[in-house]
Order: structure tokens, then sequence, then C-alpha cells
């Protein structure tokens, strides 16, 4: 194990500043998201039994730049702080349930301010819609010659218990010649270079930074309605890093 988070520590406290940064923003994250970003305790924070927990609130909230959002939740990175290339990749999670829901755990290029995105590069190493939280998605985005749009490589795997009602460990199993995606340590989904397509491009040989965060509506999971639960948490139990 070269990096981990155990998440240890007492209630209300800020997850590490050594491994995580806190993102701030209401701007719709390039998914039309409805949540406004906060570092608030309200929103991320230890659970203090060794968790770590990111809850989504149905509020009114107005940042600083002036944008008012109707929810509120956290999203965190380790952008500047830790990056790997290939290894795997683990963290045991335990997901929320309610429609509009989009938690997920999943890793960009470093290189995202030079490259952009999708030229960095993303590894979604585990997505969920929590209108059916018995179902998960592992996918790769990346860069189309001619053209400015990404991707997308996704392939989806279904717990026989809703994802909501336990802890699961989501990962992937990453090298130079392949990445695979794996539930409780069992591959569902490989992908390499040859499952690309003329003019996709391989882009997975390079530093890739993590990221936790639990988004409320956009282009995927469409928006909340009255029966979705609020607050809703994502609990983080542990991420890991091994080589």
């Amino acid at each position: 194990m070269i990096w981990s988070d155990e998440f240890n520590g007492p209630a209300g406290a800020s997850p590490d500043p050594t491994k995580w940064s806190i993102e701030v923003g209401g701007s719709g994250w390039g998914n039309e998201e409805l949540e406004y970003y906060t570092p608030r305790a309200a929103n991320v924070a230890l659970d203090g039994r060794g968790h770590l927990a990111i809850t989504a609130r149905h509020e009114i909230y107005t940042g600083t730049n002036g944008i008012t959002r109707e929810y509120t939740s956290a999203r965190l990175q380790t952008k500047g702080l830790f990056t790997t290339t290939y290894g795997r990749i683990e963290a045991r999670i335990k997901l929320p349930a309610g429609d509009g829901l989009w938690p997920a755990f999943w890793a960009l290029g470093s290189d995202i301010e030079s490259a952009g995105w999708p030229n960095c590069g993303e590894i979604d190493v585990m997505e969920s819609l929590g209108s059916d939280p018995f179902t998960l998605f592992g996918s790769i985005h990346g860069p189309q010659e001619g053209t400015s749009r990404d991707y997308t490589l996704s392939a989806s795997e279904h717990s026989a218990s809703s994802l909501a009602s336990a802890f699961h460990v989501y990962g992937v199993q990453w090298s130079p010649s392949a990445i695979t995606f794996t539930f409780d340590g069992s591959a569902y989904s490989v992908r390499t270079p040859a499952s690309l397509s003329p003019g996709q491009q391989w882009v997975f040989d390079k530093p890739f930074f993590l990221l936790l965060n639990l988004a409320v509506g956009g282009s995927l999971p469409g928006a909340p309605n009255d029966s979705t639960p609020f607050p809703a948490t994502m609990l983080v139990d542990w991420v890991r890093v091994y080589d």
C-alpha cells in the first residue's frame, strides 16, 4: 500500500488537508449538476466512527460568487497532494439511494490544467444513480481524434442487494496494458488499448489524482423529486492505493 486514508478522527472534523482538498462552486461542473459544493462540516466531515460523510442537503445556498442553488453537497480531490500511475485503487463506500443522487469515486489525469478534458483522461472507478441503487458503473473517458468531444467506454455491474444497505469495495486494477474494474474484489470489466475504436486515444499511462463526490441532479441522473430523501449521505470507510 502506497497511500491511504482511513478517515479516523473526531466527529465533525474536516478530512486530512494533507491528503484532500475540498472543491467549492455551483456552476454545474460540466454536467448540469444542481448542487453547490461547499467545505462546510454540514456537507463534508468525519463522523467519528471511522468514516468520511459526504452529505447532500436540500437547502437554499448562495456562494461567494453570487450563484444560488437549492442543494448543497461536497467534492474532494487529491490534486496537488497525491497522484499514482498504475496500481490497485480501492474505496469502501456505502452509497445513498434516491432519485437525482449521483455518488462517484473517480480519477483524472494530473495534466488536466495543461491538456484539458478529455485529453487528460478520466477513470470512473465507481458511479451509481440513486434511482437504481442496485447498479454500479465503471468507465473510462478519453479524447477522440478530430473532435473536442470525449469517448466513453462504460460497463455496469448488478448487486444482489441495494448498494445503500451496506458498504462495498469499488476498485480498479490499473496496468500499462489494461484497466480492470472490480466490485468487492471480483472483476466485471476490462478495458485495454484494443478496446478502443479508430481515432480513440489511450491516455492512461501517466499520473492521475483521485476524487470523491456526491452530485445532485445533472445530465445523467436527472433531478431529484419529492421522494428523494434529504439529507442524503455517502459514507466512505477508507480509500487505499497499492503499487
